[in-house]
């Protein structure tokens, strides 16, 4: 088996908790790219990145292995390495904390808020719980171990040390972590309760809902109905898989989509900073034993749905922003 042989390490040091972009160049057997500019130009050509890449390469700003500035008319050289910051339009500050919940030299736990990205995607960069952690309790190391929605919130794991990143990650990929969500969404008298949900999911790369289809289920979650008030119902939805908006689309395909839901029944694309009505899904607890120290760990989100407390003050918007807190 052919051994792969690791980049060298970044020149780069993080911005504001990001880590620099990576690209390694491709062959170019036909000699296509007489210079690194003409490749650049090639891959960005019609993006956004165009005409960053091109500022990026004239103010010094993209390097090679060992911190060597790289120019447009430096020659390409196939299987090498460069690094670069994105250009990033200054994003709004989501209003919202996230609580440490738990912290040793190698596992980071924390509570999220709705709203707050956990990982830079798209038009989220430093607005992230990723990037905030980072910078905020200077660990420049933080990863993720999995992901949690940015619509919901809840419980999510870090992993302090890359070396022990692979460890945390493997413990769900296993389903070795055990994981229940809180959701209000409709009562339906007529149906049942326990109830567990075995449904083939597909998501389509591009397209934001994700859909049951036939098939050989992949998808499985456990649906218990914990209390009613009026017509509204609170569940605990415990996950034995983890498809992408799982829990989401089982529930809406009971006909109880969870409150807030901006994706299911129907995709209203509210605007990013539109924090009113958030989805009414926690991911409530996450147990498991730690792959690195053997402590068997339990956690719970000390955070409540607002709904189901003040249904008016939900359905207003009015719920106020907190400040961090971080231990």
């Amino acid at each position: 088996m052919r051994r792969r042989t690791p980049p060298p390490p970044s020149p780069l040091p993080q911005r504001a908790g990001i880590d620099p972009v990576r690209l390694r160049l491709p062959p170019d057997p036909g000699g296509t790219w007489p210079d690194l500019g003409s490749y650049l130009t090639a891959r960005y050509a019609g993006t956004r990145g165009e005409e960053s890449m091109a500022r990026l390469l004239a103010a010094g700003r993209v390097l090679g292995p060992g911190g060597r500035v790289l120019h447009a008319r430096d020659p390409y050289e196939p299987g090498g390495y460069l690094w670069f910051h994105r250009d990033t339009e200054p994003e709004p500050r989501v209003p919202f904390a996230l609580r440490v919940v738990h912290r040793d030299e190698h596992l980071l736990v924390v509570d999220k808020p709705h709203f707050l990205a956990t990982t830079p995607r798209g038009s989220h960069i430093t607005e992230t719980a990723l990037a905030r952690l980072r910078e905020e309790l200077d660990l420049p190391g933080l990863s993720p171990a999995h992901r949690l929605d940015r619509l919901t919130a809840g419980l999510v794991m870090f992993s302090v040390r890359p070396e022990d990143r692979g460890a945390y990650q493997l413990l769900f990929q296993r389903r070795e972590v055990h994981k229940e969500y809180e959701a209000l969404a409709p009562r339906d008298a007529a149906l049942a309760f326990p109830r567990t949900v075995r449904s083939r999911i597909e998501k389509v790369r591009g397209v934001i809902a994700a859909t049951e289809v036939p098939g050989p289920p992949n998808a499985e979650s456990l649906i218990e109905l914990v209390d009613v008030r009026g017509g509204l119902g609170r569940y605990r939805l415990t996950p034995h898989t983890g498809r992408t908006h799982q829990l989401r689309v089982h529930m809406n395909g009971l006909g109880l989509p969870i409150l807030g839901d901006p994706v299911y029944p129907e995709v209203t694309d509210p605007a990013p900073d539109d924090y009113r009505r958030p989805l009414q899904l926690l991911a409530r607890v996450l147990a498991f034993t730690d792959p690195v120290t053997g402590t068997a760990h339990r956690f719970e989100s000390t955070r409540t749905l607002q709904a189901w407390h003040d249904r008016p003050g939900w359905e207003t918007g009015t719920s106020q922003p907190t400040t961090p807190r971080y231990g």
